[in-house]
């Protein structure tokens, strides 16, 4: 070991300020009260700064554009919207500022003693390195260390040769006004969030992918759907074949094969590097611990403890590379602070129903397990059933012409147990909650059915997939085409 003077020692060192690390220190100081959060960059939760609320409110004011242009449709004729780039900008920073705001506020609720600014490294197990903002370190000694560091944008290298015409998520936040053109790499969650609100604000928007993939979907029916929407409204690409890309003097010139295969020649003012996010475990020292990492080289964790294979290190929020978003950064932290909190007593803690909602239009939502999850684990012996509704024809849907989308339910064969959902269409947000509720309370397809469902409303879809998949698991009737009882088009 290296010969080093330990500056302060502490009983739980927490790498990392936001959303997880935040709850970690929470938990942990209902134990203890030499706890130490450190935090290299600004205070803030990725949520509030970079994620998901400027980005809401992005795709709120697109929503509200894309609404006034759609009038016309129910008779009401208000013309094209007037798109002012600045102003929809200006209250996109106001507005995150304040939810920043709120955060820093609790920040600085915390005691100065349990907060130390740097960025931190390990030196040996029990030793993290400091480094300060004015060039100086300080060594701290820790008896149990929570991991919390988070992620950052990843793209390909050559990427950086395109200077400041290439953009992630983080920077479209920090526009003043809307460009005329981008073209985003990356059809997952951000990209489509983001490059469907600038289309619907104006911007010329050309996104590509690769491997077919739209958002989170697995099942391959919902994404052949979820590619055949969305390229209805704008270019969209998710097995491109893109040749070249380069920096010019106005933008960034590509040139791609279209979908019929033909070859384009086009000029965008900015690249939106969507292509997903990397954990921030790669400059954390972890060669120096003899410490379990998966295929990523983060540290693998106990999946209700939270705990490595070192028994005093845990890890959580976006680091962990399980689900990286707020409410299961916030549910891992607690865990992990609580734990390392507790000495040498490690437990489980509450894990909830995976649930998760991309805010595109039509929306996605991802319900338990995910299509590809229950075919690898009962596929080989047909033990489950898909149920399924088409939006197209439902009811209140097409009053209020979003009658875009389609849901799979999924049931396991024998016990009749919802496993889970994927959908595309209309307030899938809120299906999602109803469908996440009876997933972590263990409920049959069949209790699902006893529960109440109002007439007219989009859930009845919801009821409809549900009786498809209760016929197919053969515990109730065979579906019929025309049902009175549920209401016209339910």
């Amino acid at each position: 070991m290296s010969n080093f003077q330990v500056t302060q020692s502490v009983d739980v060192a927490i790498i990392g300020g936001g959303t997880a690390g935040l709850a970690a220190y929470r938990a942990a100081k209902e134990h203890t009260d030499s706890v130490l959060m450190i935090e290299g960059g600004p205070y803030g939760t990725t949520c509030a700064r970079v994620g998901c609320m400027p980005s809401k409110l992005l795709i709120a004011a697109a929503e509200n554009a894309h609404q006034y242009e759609k009038s016309a449709q129910f008779g009401v004729n208000l013309g094209k919207p007037q798109i002012d780039g600045h102003a929809v900008m200006q209250r996109v920073k106001a507005e995150r500022d304040r939810f920043v705001g709120f955060v820093l506020e609790s920040v600085e609720g915390i005691e100065a003693k349990h907060k130390l600014e740097g960025y931190a490294e390990f030196i040996d197990p029990q030793h993290l390195k400091v480094k300060h903002a004015d060039a100086s370190e300080s060594v701290i000694a820790a008896k149990r260390i929570v991991i919390a560091s988070g992620s950052r944008p990843a793209y390909p290298g050559a990427w950086n040769e395109l200077g400041e015409r290439l953009v992630v998520n983080d920077d479209i936040f920090e526009w003043d006004n809307l460009p005329e053109s981008v073209a985003v790499f990356g059809p997952g969650v951000i990209g489509l969030e983001l490059g469907q609100a600038l289309h619907r604000l104006g911007v010329k928007v050309l996104m590509f992918g690769i491997g077919g993939i739209v958002g989170p979907l697995s099942d391959p029916s919902l994404n052949d759907y979820a590619n055949t929407v969305f390229a209805e409204e704008f270019y969209l690409d998710s097995d491109a074949k893109v040749e070249t890309i380069e920096r010019s003097d106005k933008g960034v010139k590509l040139r791609y094969q279209d979908k019929q295969g033909k070859t384009v020649e086009t000029e965008v003012e900015y690249l939106v590097a969507a292509t997903g996010r990397r954990p921030n475990t790669d400059k954390l020292g972890l060669d120096k611990l003899d410490i379990e990492l998966d295929e990523r080289g983060v540290p693998v964790a106990d999946h209700y403890t939270l705990q490595t294979s070192l028994s005093h290190i845990f890890i959580a929020g976006d680091a962990s590379n399980q689900i990286p978003l707020l409410h299961e950064a916030a549910d891992q932290g607690k865990i992990a602070g609580d734990n390392a909190g507790r000495k040498n007593e490690v437990r489980a803690g509450l894990r909830r129903t995976p649930i998760a909602a991309v805010f595109s239009e039509p929306q996605i939502a991802m319900v338990g397990e995910s299509y590809r999850e229950i075919e690898k684990r009962l596929g080989s012996c047909g033990c489950f059933e898909v149920g399924e509704v088409s939006f197209e024809n439902q009811g209140r849907s097409r009053v209020m012409l979003v009658n875009k989308g389609l849901a799979h339910l999924y049931g396991e064969q024998g016990t009749g147990r919802f496993l889970g959902a994927e959908i595309i269409g209309p307030n899938a947000e809120h299906l999602a909650h109803l469908l996440a509720w009876a997933h972590q309370a263990k409920m049959t397809v069949s209790q699902m059915l006893d529960m109440p469902f109002y007439h007219p409303v989009i859930e009845e879809g919801i009821r409809t997939a549900l009786r498809d998949l209760n016929a197919k698991l053969h515990l109730g009737p065979e579906m019929i085409d025309a049902c009175m009882e549920c209401g016209v088009g339910s």
